[in-house]
């Protein structure tokens, strides 16, 4: 599915919204992020009001809670999504998000079993 974005064309930086906000992504995903001069974090999603508001100031971008996640998908600056929820999770989020055209980098294993593949 062929999917229009905000990013100007020949524009190498891609807009990233981070799904899930445990150790991992804030102690390497998030600061890698910070850092990069081809990404952009647009967007913050979890189910943690008081967590996605804290870190959605510290990185200057927008923070949705989990069940909002279609809003984030709509968004014309979203390129792509970085997902760091629980492992049972990891393969729901995936298909949802590349359904909507919408590019997926996840932490593994994408599914906790064979049957989920």
């Amino acid at each position: 599915m062929a999917r229009k974005t905000g990013r100007e064309k020949g524009s190498r930086q891609v807009g990233y919204a981070m799904i899930g906000l445990g150790h991992i992504a804030q102690a390497a995903v998030l600061p890698a992020f910070a850092h990069a001069k081809n990404s952009k974090l647009v967007a913050l999603v979890s189910g943690d009001a008081e967590k996605r508001a804290k870190l959605a100031r510290k990185y200057r971008c927008d923070a949705y809670d989990v069940r909002d996640l279609d809003d984030v998908l709509d968004r014309p600056d979203v390129d792509a999504v970085y997902i760091a929820e629980p492992n049972d999770k990891h393969v729901d989020f995936a298909v949802r998000c590349a359904k909507e055209g919408v590019h997926v980098l996840c932490e593994k294993p994408l599914a906790v079993s064979e049957e989920e593949c």
